[in-house]
């Protein structure tokens, strides 16, 4: 099987909040680990990630030892970082095994062809202190001035702020399938220049949503604050669909 997966914002929240989504996320690694031979993290996997050279974030033990240990085992784990674990270097590759993409990118999946991505930072031409804002917090200098400038510690707390922040501002943002359009264009902006492009599966939006339209389809992943989370699965026979996954309050 291959699964894909995003938007689980590891950290998010109050403590309990974030045990919560860790225990759960730990729970479906677990159910999947019987026959995943690829798992596919489109993004936002932890809701802030900065690395320095010898400094990580603290906790995520319990889902960096299971990823470690499904990639110990053969299973590939591929990060696709999103706007808010943009910045992991290769502390999760050395020690967890994790193959880390950092852009949109179209791979060939058991004969399939799949356009994968977070889903931020796509068909905003027209919003260009967006294009800025993004392009600066992607450049070196930025991890640089960060990094140099700002003490551990102090830099993590930063970031926790800023993600719960920018969490808050959409807290009351109503998500309908208009909103998804951006992405929606772009895959069939893309599909109109590459025929040949099976799918396309995005996350960034927290909001499951498949469209079908002949060929071409589009699926959105979910993320894990609600109680039922939305995850892709492709079979042997390369049938591909979201499939739920119920969030509890069981501590693993």
């Amino acid at each position: 099987m291959i699964y894909f997966v995003s938007d689980i914002h590891l950290g998010a929240g109050t403590p309990s909040e974030s045990r919560r989504t860790e225990s759960a996320f730990c729970r479906w690694l677990d159910m999947v680990a019987a026959d995943a031979q690829t798992i596919y993290l489109l993004g936002d996997i932890f809701d802030f990630w900065f690395e320095y050279r010898r400094v990580v974030p603290q906790g995520f033990t319990r889902v960096l030892g299971r990823l470690s240990d499904l990639s110990a085992r053969g299973v590939r784990v591929v990060l696709y970082t999103g706007n808010h674990d943009m910045w992991c270097y290769d502390y999760l590759t050395r020690e967890c095994g994790i193959e880390i993409v950092r852009g949109p990118k179209v791979e060939s999946i058991q004969g399939l062809t799949l356009h994968l991505a977070h889903g931020d930072n796509m068909n905003i031409k027209g919003q260009p202190m967006l294009r800025l804002m993004n392009a600066f917090f992607r450049s070196r200098i930025a991890r640089q001035i960060f990094s140099w400038l700002l003490h551990p510690d102090l830099a993590l707390k930063f970031g926790k702020w800023w993600s719960g922040k920018s969490r808050k501002s959409h807290s009351g943002d109503v998500i309908t399938p208009e909103k998804l359009g951006f992405l929606i264009d772009y895959a069939r902006e893309h599909y109109q220049q590459n025929g040949d492009t099976d799918g396309y599966i995005f996350g960034h939006m927290h909001y499951p949503y498949s469209v079908v339209e002949g060929k071409f389809r589009v699926l959105f992943l979910s993320d894990w604050s609600s109680p039922v989370a939305y995850y892709a699965q492709m079979d042997e026979a390369n049938n591909l669909e979201l499939k739920t996954y119920t969030i509890d309050e069981t501590v693993s």
